[in-house]
């Protein structure tokens, strides 16, 4: 079943639902498309208001890497080493997202206090786990994911 027909049955089989995925889902679908950062819907570029980041709350682990410039060599550095990780990343449900222009999403870079190369891992919950100003190996990644208590109930099968 698809995450969005998921969303959907969710949204329509609640009296009153809070908040509606679909338009998020909606953006994190398109935005999977972008041929900068496409790679099987683990690599996307970063929509300017976040929306992206909502919807896979409680179902993956975004990795923001953000740069000022795309040519950066801190953030193509952080992207091939992530690339070469990809089985990894799919094991812990990790999407990177990827965002070199500062003007697409101000609202967002404010938020996270975002300047130059900066990584940030959000949990599944939705909050900040890992900042970085330098590129991380994705061992260190991994390390870290793997020390947190849902991955660790997800390794136990629970």
């Amino acid at each position: 079943m698809t995450a969005l027909r998921r969303a959907s049955r969710a949204v329509v089989g609640r009296a009153r639902p809070r908040v509606c995925l679909l338009p998020a889902l909606a953006c994190a679908t398109a935005l999977a498309t972008g041929p900068a950062m496409s790679d099987g819907g683990l690599f996307r570029q970063l929509d300017a208001e976040g929306g992206a980041l909502d919807a896979l709350k409680w179902r993956a682990r975004p990795v923001l890497v953000f740069a000022d410039d795309p040519a950066n060599a801190a953030y193509r550095a952080q992207l091939a080493l992530l690339r070469k990780a990809r089985a990894g990343l799919e094991e812990r449900d990790i999407t990177v997202f990827g965002d070199a222009e500062p003007g697409s999403s101000e609202a967002l870079r404010a938020r996270l206090k975002v300047e130059g190369f900066t990584l940030v891992l959000i949990g599944k919950d939705g909050g900040v786990k890992l900042r970085a100003d330098s590129p991380v190996a994705p061992e260190d990644l991994f390390r870290t994911i793997d020390r947190m208590p849902m991955r660790q109930r997800e390794m136990s099968g629970e």
